[in-house]
């Protein structure tokens, strides 16, 4: 006999929600996907597709009325609206007052310091001249900001690191316009996440410590590894604050957490995003339980899934070259795929642009030393060739 599920309708189809979708087809959950690409990267996977902007409040409105639950896969969407089904009652998981902070950098970080979450110092300003007069209010901190824009950013892009003095000798360094939140740039020994999970009963479940390697150029995830090199002290802190911050949400879904690790082995969160996230697609091959279908568990009410890992594991991310756009292949198709305990995803992006993601590999192994070395291998034969057609 057929299981009957309810219909899940996905705001975006970008590789997120494809990966989203490849755990619901296993289990035969009816789904329906909103983007405005017909050859988003969930298309081919998703029972409908409504194509339509994910911030025009009458798609959404659509998806809305054929679907029982409603999730998203990025943040910068009609939020308004979802607060105003929300209301009316419509089952919506993270509660959309989640999306409402989290979107807005000046109010995640004011979240953070009003519900006591360690977080860097930070100022936010309404424009680039507005910073100046709080430019040695930073100074006492750190030499060093990151100036982030305070909505819109995402893949990197709307991250500025650059010097206090910089700054005060040409404020319009700064490649962006608009409100700003600008923080010190802390002195960390490691980039950590903490992907959390909650259902709609308030049970909880953390996954262990990612450590995590960022492109200087595109702010990127470049590489991580799990379990994270940290001291048994430093994993239960982390997952403690990690915890903190997703349960003064007060909502139900899967977060994942970003902080950093001090020279002081303090912990400061600097971002948290309430969906699935780059710093864990490792967990479709190294954990019992993914974050895709922990996500699915949360939505159809079932019970959390196990968040032990099967065994150590990293992950690389592949992206566009710098050399063009158009039409591509992994130039080492043949050779990753002949390799023990490397997995390759590909997302189904049409074309290939400089940084763009287009897919990522999995390494696993019970050792995590061989993890790391064969990931030292694969990180080499993540070329991406344009074809010229």
């Amino acid at each position: 006999m057929q299981q009957l599920f309810p219909t899940i309708g996905i705001i975006g189809g970008g590789q997120l929600g494809k990966m989203l979708l490849e755990q619901t087809m296993l289990w035969q959950v009816p789904t329906i996907v909103l983007d405005q690409d017909a050859h988003c990267s969930a298309a081919p996977y998703a029972h409908e597709l409504i194509i339509g902007s994910i911030t025009d409040e009458n798609a959404i409105e659509v998806l809305a009325n054929q679907s029982d639950i409603l999730t998203f896969e990025i943040e910068h969407i009609n939020v308004n609206k979802l607060l105003s089904l929300h209301q009316q009652g419509k089952k919506i998981i993270p509660f959309p007052s989640v999306l409402n902070i989290i979107k807005d950098k000046s109010k995640q970080k004011q979240f953070y310091k009003e519900n006591n979450i360690p977080t860097a110092p930070f100022v936010i300003v309404d424009n680039k001249q507005a910073l100046l007069q709080h430019l040695d209010y930073l100074q006492q901190h750190h030499q060093k900001v990151a100036v982030k824009t305070c909505t819109g950013g995402y893949d990197g892009k709307g991250v500025f690191i650059t010097s206090i003095d910089a700054l005060k000798s040409d404020i319009n360094s700064i490649p962006f316009d608009g409100a700003l939140m600008v923080e010190s740039f802390v002195n960390y020994t490691k980039e950590l996440a903490v992907i959390v999970a909650k259902d709609t009963k308030g049970n909880i479940k953390t996954y262990p410590c990612i450590e995590m390697e960022f492109d200087e150029h595109s702010n990127l995830v470049a590489f991580l590894v799990s379990p994270a090199d940290i001291n048994p002290t430093i994993e239960k802190k982390a997952q403690q604050i990690a915890l903190q911050a997703v349960q003064a949400f007060d909502s139900p879904g899967l977060f994942a957490v970003e902080l950093f690790l001090t020279d002081d082995d303090d912990i400061l969160v600097n971002e948290i995003a309430p969906r699935p996230h780059n710093s864990a697609h490792h967990t479709i091959e190294g954990f019992y339980t993914s974050q895709y279908e922990q996500l699915i568990r949360i939505l159809l009410d079932m019970p959390l899934g196990n968040t032990e890992m099967i065994m150590p594991c990293a992950m690389i991310n592949i992206v566009g070259t710098n050399k063009g756009s158009g039409a591509y292949q992994l130039k080492h198709w043949e050779t990753l795929n002949s390799m023990t305990g490397v997995y390759v995803h590909l997302y189904g992006k049409q074309e290939s642009k400089p940084n763009r993601k287009l897919g990522h590999i999995t390494i696993i192994h019970p050792d995590r030393t061989k993890v790391l070395e064969l990931a030292q291998k694969v990180r080499t034969l993540t070329e991406i060739e344009i074809i010229n057609e």
